[in-house]
């Protein structure tokens, strides 16, 4: 049966609903100064109508709650196959070499959840948050919800369950949770990329066919998604995954071809370690950004990043491509990006949105530095953007990683 449950932001809005998955936590059981990954975090609204669980899994989604601006969600259920949480299983030597959540956001807010038949061999939205103990909440306005955060900015929320359902929230229970959302940290300057992605290097072994077969690529892990090690696979790439807080000498001794920096959570201007690490690489290697690996490059030339408004979250972004000006459709998760104003002699922008303008992509083609704001891994146009894994792999010469014919 439904409990009821509330999505309490720290600007005072409460929205009403009936809770799903994990029950949400009472709010005298919230501890001030205690982050946690599941309950409370930045609310932030996605537009995608469909992908709930590769949203859910997404290790840029550490330390939020997502609210779906689609109505209806978990018509078709929960299957371990579509998980984007990043390596996971034989590529870890133990449980505590990678992030074991399966689930990244803290928190899911519906309008309308489906409750039927789901098809066989898989489990329901509600039973797969509950067994990973993530509260989600629907019969919410989301429609509201949305509009605040476009017009006001996202902001920190919690998702609790008021001691007394029949009368809700007690003025007492709203004061234990602004103390409790007072205290906790806000995105900007916020490091999160230490509780994502492996602790541990490793290399995939997995047979190689496709165009790129033999070349050798390091995978720089902030927080990656599976399928961005999926489509370099596909393509006939050995990888290599290095944990965050390795060195530039790490890389470079491994004598890769060409080195991608992965996407991740959080403010990219507080990785200091991690900008010092793609500076040592920039220039002795090709190097490609996606999302957060895209800022990390911008801030390692010289460039600043800045929080935005409410970011962009959903599958249907149009980016234009300053040098064909086609127009394609991305799939987008960041909340902050890089100030134009900033950029470097040298480095152009590449990519653009079309909507606010805001920079998609930039790429320094004497450095071989190639960047993506964006997702090309993921598949909204279906195919509009893989072609830029390509376009990197293109940058290695092909006789330093092709066997003689």
């Amino acid at each position: 049966m439904s409990v009821r449950t509330c999505l309490v932001l720290e600007n005072g809005s409460i929205y009403n609903g009936k809770g799903f998955g994990y029950p949400a936590p009472l709010p005298r059981d919230l501890e001030p100064g205690t982050p946690s990954f599941s309950n409370a975090g930045e609310v932030v609204f996605n537009t995608a109508m469909v992908g709930y669980h590769e949203v859910l899994t997404d290790p840029s989604y550490t330390g939020q709650i997502i609210t779906m601006t689609y109505p209806h969600m978990g018509n078709y259920g929960h299957l371990d196959d579509w998980n984007e949480s990043g390596p996971l299983g034989e590529d870890c030597q133990d449980s505590s070499s990678c992030d074991p959540r399966p689930v990244k956001a803290a928190g899911f807010v519906l309008r309308s959840l489906y409750r039927g038949p789901v098809p066989k061999g898989r489990i329901t939205l509600d039973e797969y948050l509950n067994r990973h103990e993530i509260p989600g909440i629907t019969d919410v306005d989301t429609r509201r919800l949305t509009l605040e955060i476009r017009d006001g900015g996202a902001v920190n929320a919690v998702l609790v369950r008021p001691e007394n359902p029949a009368l809700g929230l007690s003025p007492d229970e709203i004061n234990m949770i602004s103390s409790y959302l007072e205290s906790f940290p806000g995105m900007l300057g916020r490091n999160l990329v230490r509780d994502v992605g492996t602790s541990l290097k490793f290399s995939r072994s997995r047979p190689l066919e496709g165009s790129y077969a033999g070349m050798r690529l390091a995978l720089y892990d902030c927080g990656t998604k599976a399928n961005i090690i999926r489509e370099l696979e596909k393509l006939g790439c050995e990888i290599t995954v290095y944990p965050s807080d390795s060195s530039a000498r790490d890389i470079l001794n491994g004598k890769h071809h060409g080195v991608l920096v992965s996407n991740g959570p959080g403010d990219p201007q507080v990785l200091q370690d991690q900008i010092a690490t793609v500076k040592g690489l920039i220039g002795n290697m090709p190097v490609f950004g996606i999302c957060l690996g895209h800022q990390l490059i911008a801030e390692a030339l010289g460039a600043r990043t800045y929080k935005m408004k409410f970011g962009h979250h959903g599958i249907n972004h149009p980016v234009r491509d300053e040098r064909t000006k086609k127009v394609f459709v991305t799939s987008q998760n960041h909340g902050f990006a890089v100030d134009e104003k900033t950029l470097p002699s040298g480095t152009q922008v590449w990519f653009r949105n079309a909507n606010d303008l805001s920079i998609e992509g930039i790429r320094n083609d004497e450095l071989s530095v190639l960047t993506a704001q964006f997702h090309p891994e993921s598949a909204p146009g279906p195919y509009d953007s893989h072609w830029i894994f390509q376009a990197f792999l293109d940058a290695v010469p092909r006789e330093a990683w092709a066997e003689p014919a």
